[in-house]
């Protein structure tokens, strides 16, 4: 997992990951992790989790390798398929397809990022509101930091709108706006 600036997490660049598959007469069955139990061609696999990475691939079970350029916001995994040359199990990143048009695209990440901005806002909300009631003076501070989260909003949004692609709007990474 990479974490972003803004707190959430994608996949990139994960090449092996603990998922573990078994080839069952056909059916493919996966696992997060090596299971306390598996059937597989050969039989029934019970303590998987004190078998050797030998004992476990005799068994027929095998690492599932995803695919390295793999990246959550731009890509969806393929179905899963058997490797015979490299012996392992494999799932490829196919290229997400959007319903949505380049603008619908960028016009969803910047209304996000702006609602990211207006909970940032609403904490000193009251400041603005206590000044327009009976005139207390909202301190500079927070003023300032008001106007530098409209400004970083701003810069987002143009930002965004200056890419061409579906591709790189939904890779782009907001900044950080603790």
């Amino acid at each position: 997992m990479v974490q972003q600036s803004n707190g959430a997490q994608y996949h990139k660049k994960q090449q092996v990951n603990n998922m573990k598959a078994v080839n069952n007469n056909g059916i493919i069955t996966t696992y997060p992790d090596v299971p306390k139990s598996f059937r597989s061609s050969t039989g029934y696999h019970l303590n998987a989790r004190s078998m050797t990475a030998d004992q476990l691939r005799d068994a027929g079970l095998f690492d599932v390798i995803i695919d390295e350029n793999y990246d959550s916001r731009i890509h969806t995994l393929g179905e899963i398929y058997w490797d015979s040359a490299a012996s392992i199990f494999r799932k490829d990143a196919e290229d997400i397809t959007w319903s949505e048009s380049l603008s619908e695209l960028k016009e969803r990440r910047i209304n996000n990022f702006k609602g990211q901005i207006g909970s940032k806002l609403a904490a000193t909300d009251w400041y603005i509101i206590r000044n327009a009631d009976n005139g207390t003076e909202v301190p500079i501070e927070v003023a300032d930091a008001r106007q530098a989260l409209r400004d970083q909003s701003d810069s987002v949004e143009s930002e965004i709108n200056a890419l061409t692609t579906k591709k790189k709007v939904m890779q782009y990474d907001f900044p950080n706006i603790d």
